[in-house]
């Protein structure tokens, strides 16, 4: 199996949660971590910060490069490449994390709640790619990660809270696209979503308790790593689910993932039982 060591991976939304697990994942391997995200200064309701989440990875054995990036910008995350090819000589991976949500109906979804959707998980998604395109196509082995559900046209995942999942999967909508538009230039993209929710702060923020019925972060991390170390060219166009990657790698007890030991995961988003 190949590893991360020495690959140069640029994550958005990078400082925490999901983000930043997949960093120390890839970090362990002796990976190049671009931390781009918006959080320079703390907040006590959601810890963590680009340069906390750098220095965690860099105790974790890998190099980080902590940049502020705001990823409605499209000139902050120009910056955010120059300087990561600067510092590392190019990007193999990029991991478009970064995410809005909102779960509400139409009539108490604001139009600034709307456009943030919007704008931070499709807009964000799209010019994130465009600007790292140029050197994932000089990278040996280039993947697109998008943190977005698999599609699933039921009623029910549509009509209680229509711009969020029209935000979501237009992500996933936009990453079955790419994989076969860069599918000759065998740079992969892929969609990752937790089967089941995951112990964040921003859960915790969203739904106390929450947490106490979910997985830790490390379940993804773990199956973002399985697809960011395979063939560009053999894995590319699926969007996936964590529980689905481990299984196909032969891991089928989920138990060491659990944020509170024998109690079963609440189901996630998007995801039909």
């Amino acid at each position: 199996m190949s590893t991360l060591k020495d690959k140069t991976l640029f994550i958005t939304g990078a400082s925490r949660g999901i983000g930043k697990a997949i960093a120390l994942r890839a970090a362990r391997d002796g990976a190049n971590i671009v931390v781009a995200a918006k959080t320079a200064e703390p907040d006590p309701r959601l810890p963590g910060t680009v340069f906390s989440a750098a220095g965690e990875i860099e105790q974790a054995g890998g190099q980080a490069l902590p940049v502020i990036v705001d990823v409605r910008n499209e000139d902050q995350i120009r910056e955010a490449v120059d300087k990561a090819v600067q510092r590392f000589g190019g990007i193999d991976i990029l991991v478009n994390n970064a995410s809005a949500i909102s779960i509400t109906g139409t009539e108490e979804t604001s139009l600034k709640r709307y456009d943030l959707m919007m704008d931070i998980n499709m807009r964000g998604s799209f010019a994130c790619t465009q600007a790292c395109l140029p050197y994932l196509k000089q990278a040996a082995n280039p993947h697109v990660l998008v943190l977005s559900p698999p599609i699933d046209l039921a009623p029910k995942w549509l009509g209680p809270h229509p711009a969020y999942t029209a935000s979501k999967y237009g992500m996933s909508m936009l990453a079955l696209g790419m994989a076969e538009e860069f599918r000759s230039l065998g740079i992969a993209v892929n969609g990752l979503w937790p089967r089941t929710i995951i112990a964040t702060a921003a859960l915790n923020v969203a739904r106390q308790g929450a947490a106490e019925q979910a997985r830790i972060p490390d379940i993804m991390a773990d199956a973002a790593y399985r697809i960011l170390t395979s063939d560009s060219r053999q894995c590319s166009g699926r969007l996936y689910l964590d529980e689905q990657v481990l299984r196909e790698a032969g891991i089928s007890d989920f138990e060491a993932y659990s944020a509170t030991p024998g109690v079963a995961p609440q189901i996630d988003l998007f995801v039909t039982p």
